[in-house]
């Protein structure tokens, strides 16, 4: 019997212990070092006692008290209510949400007239001074209170406060927290020492300026995200390093082919384009391959320098791919590509879900031979089946589009082609600027190209705000212009109905345009709609067979048509920043001068009304892309570009610029002068995380 018992006392604490390392795991703890850096999202209090008459309003106080009576009672519902006295003075307690144990607990404690200290802010109820779901613990009389203030930690549902503080005090216990920078390094940059900070975030002592860790302009939160910074930096770096260590083909300076074209471009190239054109051919003629970023504003001219380098790896003797996010973008792609490319005898694939099988066998057999130079399309390049031949070069349109697991697929095919262990080139390429920060945090793996200037002709597009309530004046808009022999793109953000009942659908605008403009010929282009029938739309929209086109954000990279001087962006404040750019890019491509519609719908909200007020008041997209970073975080506008990576937890790119610039100086003094140092450093703050090499 006694065996039993102690066996099945082993048995439930490994239950426990399971259970907690599970909901460990949901947070991302899974070392003492994790459990370290799991800093405190607010604190509390229970280093004093508060009396209940002295309780200051809106704040919350711990409070002594003795338990006298509870009750369970229903008005308005169901609610357990403790009766307490504190200095004499009457405190209730009120629960809405309680278990049978606490009305047992509670019944003890009434019983041994026992102490409690309860937690929380002290209102004015039906019994006088109450508390509303109080944190409370019993406690002996005269038992001393805390000597630190107390952390509140993010949490998961089934893991106790009191239990995680409990792992993480254990944690600072049991490992080493030497600093990773030395005595010089904190003089210099004007941190406090690393164990001090760490511990001092975690048990605050009592006095402490509350407001100063809660907004993180203590110097503890200071040293800890500089460190985060760092070890971001540092990571970033090496990965940078790691790759240029790694073989690549030499595509030389342009042959035959990259002379012959550049000679017969019917327009000059701009200074932005020239500059970052000489940075891009710099790099495919080293021996290591080129990861870099080329970005610019809608409209800037950044696939004409695509086609450029795509002709120097053909030139070389090797393959090239162009990879979009869809359909509509990889085709018009493979349209600038065949205008310019193909009368030179370069021969062109284009691969993509919706071809027949026959086409589908006829384009892999021409990737697979090499025969196929230039292969241009969108996912479908990643599936099994797609091999190359000679790959060298892999240019990525949006590419924060694509996920960290696609580069590596792509990288991989190019080692299975007769290039061996040579690594692809890559060229990203981005119409959504990166505000500078962000290039310097989460791009500092990449080298950046920027063609911060337009072509000449292209005219400014006019953006209005238009109230929903006004869409008849926006519908005699559309055939003012139409009449005058202008195009039309009407913008919905849903394809059909959605739980969000106010909001139009494309297939509902289309059925209604088609009413209300019956004298003009409306089409409709969705991502549903098979690749062909989508193909079909736009080539209709682009002869000018169809007037106005209803389009959900498919149309938002790649679509040119010059004729379209028109679009009206419905439920505009359903959109993000970078998606109101793009899609107002689409017009203004032509002679006719351009405007775009805002139509939103009435009230706004403060954060709608921002938005709008950003995309109205600006027309560049960097300071667009600055804006929104402040509105949305890092973490929505990167996309998928960081899949796999931690985006930073504590650091504010924003308010942390100048830490920013140190960690960037002192990662590059680190990995030229104390290896060791950066890489312990990268350890302890990213551990399993930290290999971006591959990406």
């Amino acid at each position: 019997m006694n065996v039993r018992r102690g066996s099945t006392n082993r048995n439930s604490g490994r239950t426990a212990a399971t259970r907690d390392a599970a909901l460990h795991s949901k947070l991302g703890l899974k070392t003492d070092e994790d459990f370290v850096l799991h800093l405190p999202l607010r604190y509390e209090d229970e280093t004093s006692l508060t009396p209940v008459t002295a309780a200051p309003v809106g704040h919350e106080v711990l409070v002594e008290a003795c338990v006298e009576r509870f009750e369970v009672a229903y008005r308005p519902r169901r609610q357990l209510i403790v009766h307490t006295r504190s200095d004499g003075h009457p405190l209730a307690l009120r629960f809405f949400s309680f278990y049978p144990s606490q009305l047992k607990q509670f019944q003890r404690a009434a019983d041994e007239q026992a102490m409690l200290r309860a937690y929380g802010e002290v209102r004015t109820g039906w019994f006088g001074a109450e508390m509303a779901h109080p944190r409370y613990r019993l406690v002996k009389e005269g038992e001393p209170l805390p000597k630190t203030l107390t952390p509140v930690y993010s949490s998961t549902s089934g893991l106790s406060q009191a239990g995680l503080r409990k792992r993480i005090l254990s944690a600072l216990d049991s490992i080493p927290m030497d600093d990773t920078l030395s005595p010089m390094h904190l003089r210099r940059l004007g941190l406090t020492d690393y164990a001090e900070s760490i511990r001092l975030l975690h048990q605050p002592p009592p006095g402490i300026d509350i407001r100063s860790l809660v907004d993180r302009t203590h110097p503890a939160w200071r040293r800890i995200k500089f460190d985060e910074l760092l070890a971001q930096q540092l990571s970033m770096r090496i990965a940078y390093d790691t790759r240029r260590q790694r073989p690549a083909p030499d595509l030389g300076s342009g042959g035959l082919l990259t002379r012959g074209f550049m000679e017969r471009l019917p327009f000059a190239l701009t200074g932005a384009q020239r500059r970052a054109l000489a940075e891009i051919q710099s790099d495919i003629a080293r021996p290591h391959p080129m990861q870099r970023l080329l970005q610019g504003d809608v409209g800037s001219g950044k696939t004409i320098l695509a086609a450029i380098a795509c002709l120097a790896a053909v030139d070389a003797g090797f393959q090239a791919v162009v990879m979009a996010p869809t359909e509509i973008l990889a085709e018009q792609h493979l349209g600038k590509f065949t205008d310019w490319l193909a009368p030179m005898g370069v021969r062109l694939v284009w691969l993509h879900g919706g071809l027949g099988a026959r086409e589908k066998r006829a384009a892999l057999a021409a990737i697979a031979s090499g025969e196929g130079a230039i292969a241009i399309g969108t996912h479908a390049l990643f599936q099994r089946g797609v091999e190359f031949n000679r790959l060298a070069l892999a240019v990525v349109d949006e590419q924060h589009r694509f996920g960290v697991e696609q580069r590596l697929t792509l990288k991989r095919k190019a080692e299975q082609s007769s290039v061996g262990q040579l690594q692809p080139h890559q060229l990203m390429m981005s119409a959504t600027p990166i505000p500078r920060t962000l290039a310097m945090s989460y791009y500092a793996d990449l080298d950046v190209s920027v063609i911060d200037e337009l072509p000449p002709g292209r005219k400014p597009v006019k953006t209005r705000l238009v109230a929903d309530s006004r869409r008849g004046e926006v519908l005699s808009r559309i055939r003012a212009a139409c009449a005058d022999g202008e195009q039309a793109y009407w913008v919905c953000p849903v394809i059909e109905e959605s739980r969000e009942g106010e909001l139009q659908t494309a297939i509902d605008t289309h059925r209604a345009l088609e009413v209300e403009l019956r004298e003009l010929r409306i089409g409709l282009l969705h991502g549903r709609l098979p690749g062909a029938e989508k193909a079909a739309v736009m080539r209709a929209f682009a002869a000018g067979e169809i007037h106005v086109l209803v389009a959900t954000t498919v149309i938002e990279v790649g679509v040119d048509v010059p004729n379209a001087s028109l679009i009206v962006i419905e439920h505009a404040e359903r959109f993000g920043l970078s998606q109101l750019h793009q899609l107002r890019g689409r017009v203004g491509r032509g002679l006719r001068d351009s405007s775009c519609i805002l139509l939103y719908a009435s009230p706004l909200s403060e954060n709608g009304r921002a938005r709008l007020k950003i995309i109205y008041e600006n027309s560049d997209g960097f300071d667009i892309a600055r804006l929104d970073l402040q509105l949305r975080g890092p973490g929505e506008v990167l996309g998928e570009r960081q899949s796999g990576a931690p985006l930073l937890r504590f650091a504010d790119l924003e308010l942390d610029q100048d830490l920013l610039e140190l960690a960037r100086a002192t990662a590059t003094e680190l990995l030229e002068h104390d290896l060791e140092c950066a890489r312990r450093h990268v350890d302890r703050w990213l551990g399993g995380r930290r290999d971006f090499a591959n990406a």
